[in-house]
């Protein structure tokens, strides 16, 4: 009898009740949904989190770090579950399983499903203002306070690159791990009425239920429905602000710290030495996220080996960015206590149980720069050439068939000229791609652009790689093409989510439909009955 081929080999299926039981009872668990962004966030299960069958190898080992953990994929009758499978067992992860039937038959059996992105988080926000009356007031009573000169401060809890491009007049850059951080230097008098806002509605809330709950002396509220309500409204928002929070003294510090310990204790984060760290990273039954949650510069600066950079309001935002085992172990480190408190307590309410803090450095490796590449193999020698020869063939009269790996979000803000931009899972088998005489691949640093060489490589393609990736290009000083086109793409933008609080282009019946879901996710938590989330009352 023949060996069976991979593509022959039986596929083990886990169904949605043993997810749902899973899920309930704390156990890790991996559910994985393989299509693309666009797909995903027209609906999907809680806690699934979006890893597309061409992403798969760049990112799982940073999402799931522990090869042994059950893993369970999904599509929705696209055909992407098997090469994925398949692919994670290459990669070695060995209990890994298709959830039975697919979306449809997690629909079937009465699973909840969940529109958008960063799920979790946004119900949990609408759940912290239920349950604690998190105060606000609306675009219409801000803007009555700021013409009428008020004492007051407004406070963007975003990432600054979403703050500098559209903003509340006379806002600041302070993302959320910083506000219990920095408030009490921005606003020294207790008079001083603190405003933050975001886009929408969850950053703000948590921005400022993080303040109340620090207990500042200052009145502070959410600006009600953020960017998107004050648009609503009428007003003009600014465009490329650049205001900072100052850095904060000493005597603030102490007591941001004091409280964020109080709260930190409350909520059940624990305190682990070095020492302790080792123990866990020797444990072979948890999947350990290891996160740094001071500011992408502090982190660059300086940061312990292993760490990765995850600035803590968008961890809390955004957790299944950073995480993709439901129930794995957390250590969150920072240089002042305050910031990784802070959003372990935001950690703990959202149902994560092993919530730790290191404080202590002492005896640990240290790095600097970006934060490394994690991949559960190594990248395939690949031939490449430098970006001074393939400006020389970018020149010739039959120059190489570029393909740019990027996102199309970051295809747009800058390529390589001439390059066009193409979704991995849709690389091998495109007519244009098979039928290149040369191609060259790229991608923001290069690593995808290699992971998608060894697949065409593997198909009886040759390729080449830019070495160093769109970044190499841009370092050696040659000058990036904007924009994407039709005549730029060899597949449709769905790799990204258009969402309707991010840009300055939205329709306002989109933004308006937005807030009207993020209104009814309570409720939506309630039927689903998996989420295990608990909010600190007092």
């Amino acid at each position: 009898m023949n060996a069976l081929s991979p593509s022959d080999a039986a596929i083990a299926e886990t169904t949605s009740e043993t997810v749902r039981e899973r899920l309930r009872a704390g156990d890790e668990i991996a559910l994985l949904d393989v299509r693309e962004e666009a797909f995903f966030a027209a609906g999907h299960p809680l806690f699934a989190v979006n890893l597309p069958l061409g992403r798969v190898e760049e990112l799982v080992t940073g999402l799931v770090p522990r090869q042994t953990v059950p893993v369970v994929v999904y599509d929705n009758g696209e055909g992407l579950v098997r090469p994925a499978i398949e692919l994670l067992r290459q990669l070695g992860y060995t209990a890994v399983s298709a959830l039975a039937g697919g979306l449809d038959g997690w629909r079937a059996s009465g699973g909840e499903v969940f529109i958008d992105v960063n799920v979790p988080s946004k119900a949990f926000g609408e759940l912290v203002e239920h349950v604690r009356h998190t105060p606000s007031l609306s675009a219409e009573e801000l803007h009555v306070r700021i013409v009428r000169g008020d004492d007051l401060v407004i406070l963007d809890a975003r990432r600054f690159v979403e703050y500098n491009t559209m903003s509340i007049p006379g806002g600041r850059s302070v993302p959320g791990a910083e506000l219990a951080l920095r408030v009490r230097d921005i606003a020294p008098s207790p008079d001083t009425t603190v405003i933050v806002n975001c886009a929408g509605r969850t950053r703000s809330i948590i921005g400022t239920q993080s303040l109340v709950n620090a207990e500042i002396a200052n009145p502070v509220f959410a600006l009600r429905n953020g960017t998107i309500g004050w648009t609503l409204a009428g007003f003009e928002l600014n465009h490329e602000a650049s205001l900072k929070a100052p850095d904060f003294t000493e005597a603030n510090h102490a007591k941001a710290r004091q409280r964020a310990q109080e709260l930190a204790e409350k909520t059940g984060v624990e305190f682990i030495t070095p020492v302790q760290l080792k123990e866990l990273e020797s444990w072979t039954d948890r999947s350990l996220y290891r996160l740094d949650v001071r500011s992408p510069e502090e982190y660059e600066s300086g940061h312990l080996s292993g760490f990765r950079s995850a600035p803590g309001g968008q961890l809390v935002q955004a957790t299944d960015e950073w995480i993709g085992v439901r129930h794995g172990t957390i250590v969150l480190t920072d240089t002042d206590g305050v910031r990784s408190r802070m959003t372990g307590h935001w950690l703990r309410q959202l149902g994560w149980k092993h919530v730790y803090v290191l404080d202590d450095w002492t005896g640990l490796k240290h790095e600097i720069g970006p934060q490394p590449v994690l991949l559960a193999r190594p990248l395939a020698d690949i031939p490449s050439i430098s970006p001074a020869d393939l400006l020389a063939q970018n020149t010739e009269a039959n120059p190489p068939l570029i393909l740019d790996l990027a996102s199309s979000r970051t295809f747009r803000a800058g390529h390589v000229p001439g390059a066009v931009f193409i979704i991995p899972t849709d690389l091998v088998g495109h007519p244009d791609v098979l039928g290149a005489r040369r191609i060259v691949l790229t991608s923001p640093d290069g690593v995808a652009a290699q992971i998608a060489a060894r697949r065409l490589v593997e198909n009886g393609v040759e390729a080449k790689v830019l070495e160093g990736g769109t970044a190499a290009w841009k370092a050696a000083g040659q000058a990036l093409e904007t924009g994407l086109s039709q005549e730029s793409s060899l597949s449709n933008t769905v790799d990204i989510y258009k969402r309707p609080y991010e840009g300055t282009d939205n329709a306002r019946e989109a933004m308006q439909a937005y807030l009207d879901w993020e209104f009814g996710l309570v409720s939506q938590l309630e039927r689903d009955g998996t989420h295990g989330f608990s909010v600190l009352e007092t």
